[in-house]
C-alpha cells in the first residue's frame, strides 16, 4: 500500500468517525468523497481504499454496538433478512453496504478533483 493510499485510508476513517456523530448513515459517503477529493488515488485504489476503510469502520462499529446488548437486535434483523439469523453475517452485510456507498462517492470525488485541478 502506497503512502497516499495509507493516508487516504486513515483520513477516510477519521472523517467518517467524526461525521457519524452528527449526521446519518450517508456521512460515510461524505467521508469517501472528501478524502478522494483531496488525495488523488490511482485506478482501482480510488474505489477500494475508501471501500476498505468504511468496511472496517462500519463492521467494527456494528460489532461493538451489537455486542453491548448480546446481539439481540442483530439476531432479530438477521431473521427478517435471508441471513439465517446469523448476526455476524448481518455485520458483514452492513460493512459491505457502507463500503460500496463510500467507494462510489470516492470515485465521484476523484473525478471532481481531477476536473478542478485542470
Amino acid at each position: 500500500m502506497s503512502k497516499t493510499n495509507s493516508i487516504n485510508f486513515v483520513v477516510t476513517i477519521i472523517i467518517a468517525a467524526i461525521l457519524s456523530q452528527f449526521l446519518p448513515w450517508w456521512s460515510v459517503m461524505v467521508a469517501g468523497f472528501v478524502s478522494a477529493l483531496f488525495f488523488n488515488l490511482k485506478r482501482a485504489a480510488t474505489f477500494f481504499v475508501p471501500f476498505l476503510a468504511i468496511f472496517c469502520f462500519w463492521s467494527i462499529y456494528a460489532f461493538i454496538m451489537s455486542s453491548a446488548n448480546d446481539f439481540t437486535l442483530a439476531k432479530k434483523i438477521a431473521v427478517l433478512l435471508p441471513l439465517g439469523g446469523n448476526p455476524y453475517v448481518l455485520i458483514l452485510v452492513t460493512g459491505l453496504i457502507g463500503g460500496f456507498a463510500a467507494g462510489i462517492a470516492a470515485i465521484f470525488g476523484n473525478i471532481l478533483g481531477s476536473l478542478v485541478r485542470k
